[in-house]
């Protein structure tokens, strides 16, 4: 009777040792996880250590080089570091070359090409993706083909135009040529065509005009990508180098760009001059990316190219 009234109850251990062991094996599982994970970020972290470290040692050696003295930068035996520092280079820079004023026409000429490039190649890119007139199809064919003639094919036909003009030794010469682009109509024409016609119909029943929805509703989403024409140009006309040589022959016209190779000599040459003229010719732009860093990726990552 005793034996029906209470009855025979199993022991909850073997449940509880067993919900343990299952949680030491899940941890020792997100531990043997945790160390190969941490093994493959070491690993990533040291390749990338590498690349940076490969990537980097050009501009290392120029800034050694611009403290160095010629002998040490042309003998045999590499000189990893000057005996002497010598920061006299920097101050010899501005005594070869009128520094500060090219300096001055290196930003005008950048600016206004940017500027210039920005406007037309927005107009001429939205008119080609978005525009239907007589005569697209070959004018856009026209323009395409500049890209795959070089240079240097039409650079006597440029000169001609600007010395018939009376440019030749100034600014609105060295500009002229770069005020368009041909790269970046394409490059601004891929950007409208990948946006949707939708919101232009309905701009377009709203009652805006063609100026009004490409300034409202299309220019706005066109954002990154002319961030990427913009750095594209900047970089294309502060490094520009044959042309400024070929218009401008007075060292105080110059940019930067033309007037560091001025200082290539015909049988001598101040290697670490040069040197420190081109750090002094780099910083602004290098600066100008570093305060800019967030919006330059921003730009590249989204603008559109495939």
């Amino acid at each position: 009777m005793t034996d029906r009234l209470m009855p025979v109850r199993m022991p909850d251990a073997v449940p509880e040792t067993a919900s343990k062991s299952v949680q030491r094996k899940s941890r020792a599982r997100a531990r043997a996880r945790a160390r190969r994970r941490g093994g493959s970020h070491a690993v990533a972290h040291i390749v990338l250590g590498l690349g940076a470290l490969v990537m980097a040692f050009p501009f290392v050696w120029q800034i050694i080089m611009s403290l160095s003295t010629n002998a040490e930068v042309q003998s045999v035996t590499p000189v990893f570091w000057p005996a002497e520092v010598q920061w006299s280079n920097y101050a010899e820079v501005f005594e070869r070359l009128p520094f500060l004023g090219q300096l001055q026409n290196s930003v005008v000429i950048t600016v206004i090409r940017t500027l210039a490039q920005i406007l037309f190649c927005t107009l001429a890119g939205y008119a080609f993706a978005r525009m239907r007139f007589r005569g697209r199809s070959v004018l856009l064919a026209l323009v395409l083909s500049i890209l795959m003639v070089p240079s240097q094919v039409y650079l006597l036909s440029q000169y001609q135009i600007v010395q018939g003009l009376g440019l030749l030794d100034s600014v609105g010469g060295l500009v002229l040529p770069g005020l368009f682009s041909a790269f970046g109509t394409y490059l601004m024409r891929t950007a409208f065509l990948s946006m949707p016609a939708e919101l232009e119909e309905a701009a377009r029943l709203d009652g805006a005009n063609p100026f009004q929805i490409f300034w409202r509703v299309m220019l706005p989403l066109a954002r990154p990508t002319m961030s990427v024409l913009a750095i594209t140009t900047v970089l294309w006309s502060w490094n520009e180098l044959l042309w400024p040589l070929v218009v401008t022959t007075f060292s105080d016209r110059m940019p930067l760009s033309a007037g560091l190779a001025t200082l290539i000599g015909d049988r001598t040459t101040d290697y670490p001059v040069v040197m420190a003229a081109s750090l002094l010719a780099m910083a602004p732009v290098l600066l100008l990316f570093i305060l800019l860093q967030r919006r330059v990726i921003d730009g590249l990552a989204s603008s559109g190219l495939k």
